[in-house]
């Protein structure tokens, strides 16, 4: 997996005690979003883009987790802790949709706009 120097896990994840994944981090979700980077390796994206999600994000199309690139989303997809119900999604396209106040859920979402 490819991974920015210095660090040992996803770009936009937390490790978790132990290895593995932990929680994804807010302010570095945010980042990918506006910087059109990768939630992984943190390098500019370009197309294809790939969510990862579970069932239910995908029939939402909304995702919790950042934009990947393709290698990225395969190699997230094998890593210790990963969701084993996460599936990925392609897209040429997203929208970076922050929670309202009326909103249960308080985390942002990435909705795919174009599925490939």
């Amino acid at each position: 997996m490819r991974l920015p120097a210095g660090l040992d896990t996803p770009f936009a994840w937390d490790p978790a005690p132990g290895g593995g994944l932990g929680d994804l981090v807010g302010r570095r979700v945010t980042q990918c979003a506006l910087s059109r980077i990768c939630g992984v390796c943190a390098e500019s994206l370009g197309r294809p883009v790939v969510f990862v999600g579970t069932p239910t994000e995908i029939g939402r199309n909304a995702f919790h987790a950042p934009p990947l690139h393709a290698t990225c989303a395969d190699d997230l997809l094998r890593v210790d802790g990963a969701d084993p119900e996460w599936q990925a999604v392609n897209t040429a396209g997203f929208e970076f949709v922050r929670p309202t106040r009326e909103d249960v859920d308080r985390r942002p979402t990435f909705q795919p706009n174009s599925l490939l």
